[in-house]
């Protein structure tokens, strides 16, 4: 049984939260080690297939271009994502429940967020260069160079460390006073904000004018860009060209689509129409499956890191 530790009295006789109780999924003993089970397996498959991404992106000369570049830097922030969530989340499954500090619970909420908030900088810049290679092939090689693709990655994390600092330093300025249990996965902000008892009208303020930079900008970039490309191919006249022409957007555009699609349905939708349970399983598919099956779409539906693993592999088998 999960003991809480008294909380400290403040000043205005209001009992102060020093730690969560972060409740999970609440299961059977049986239910809780199958779950164990299942998400320790996804965690290590995720965890080695972006590191085979990011091991060919840098080791295979035909790999070493923008997009592929950028495709080793989404399989970093994957790896951040889950690595911040499962271990913790493994913990919640073997003792039905955790007790995480206050610290720590707002660490967690910190190196999670400034991930997904890289991730959608990230897919913004992925499709200006899917839009560049296929609206402006002559140019691409003088426009997507090695620099200006480092500077937009150096960007993407800046932009994301920046904006989520400014949550964070809010949600601690906060008080947090009386119930201390979340019934959620890991310390997101809509469950941390439920148990605030002081008023949180700047943090929400903060929420929409921020949230704009994170989540709008990067969306209208992305539409504006494939809008483009679908404008393009259809200008080829033979279907051969307009088939290899989207071939070289599709996995992007099912990452995109994955990706937002679960975000939207969490942080834009009403809460109150998502129940807890539907909330949880959403906030799984971000978290914790879209870093698995990330890899799994670049390199099932891409010709080059397929030839990559196979050459690869060769090399092992003759050495």
């Amino acid at each position: 049984m999960l003991a809480v530790h008294p909380s400290r009295p403040t000043e205005n006789n209001l009992t102060a939260v020093t730690e969560f109780l972060l409740l999970g999924f609440q299961s059977s003993q049986c239910s809780g080690i199958f779950l164990f089970c299942l998400f320790l397996g996804i965690y290590c498959g995720t965890i080695c297939g972006n590191l085979l991404i990011i091991t060919l992106v840098s080791t295979s000369k035909n790999l070493h271009t923008p997009m592929y570049f950028f495709i080793s830097q989404l399989s970093i922030s994957d790896m951040l994502v889950i690595t911040d969530i499962a271990p913790n989340m493994l913990h919640m499954l073997l003792n039905n429940g955790r007790i995480i500090a206050f610290i720590d619970c707002i660490a967690q909420f910190y190196f999670f967020s400034t991930s997904e908030a890289f991730e959608c900088f990230l897919l913004a810049v992925m499709s200006y260069d899917r839009y560049v290679a296929i609206c402006n092939p002559l140019h691409y090689t003088s426009i997507m160079t090695n620099a200006l693709c480092v500077i937009l990655t150096i960007i993407c994390w800046l932009l994301g460390l920046s904006v989520i600092s400014v949550y964070t330093i809010t949600i601690t300025k906060l008080t947090f006073c009386g119930r201390n249990i979340i019934n959620h996965l890991f310390c997101d902000l809509v469950p941390l904000l439920e148990l605030v008892c002081s008023d949180t009208s700047i943090m929400q303020l903060e929420m929409y004018i921020l949230g704009f930079p994170i989540v709008f900008v990067p969306t209208t970039i992305i539409v504006m860009s494939y809008t483009c490309i679908v404008l393009a191919i259809l200008r080829i006249p033979s279907s051969t060209g307009r088939h290899k022409a989207f071939s070289t957007c599709s996995s992007h555009l099912i990452v995109v689509s994955i990706f937002y699609w679960t975000l939207f349905s969490v942080y834009v939708v009403p809460t109150k129409d998502i129940t807890l349970s539907m909330s949880k399983i959403l906030s799984l598919l971000y978290t914790v499956f879209t870093p698995l099956v990330n890899p799994i779409i670049y390199s099932l539906r891409n010709e080059d890191i397929k030839k990559a693993v196979q050459k690869t592999l060769y090399k092992q088998i003759i050495w």
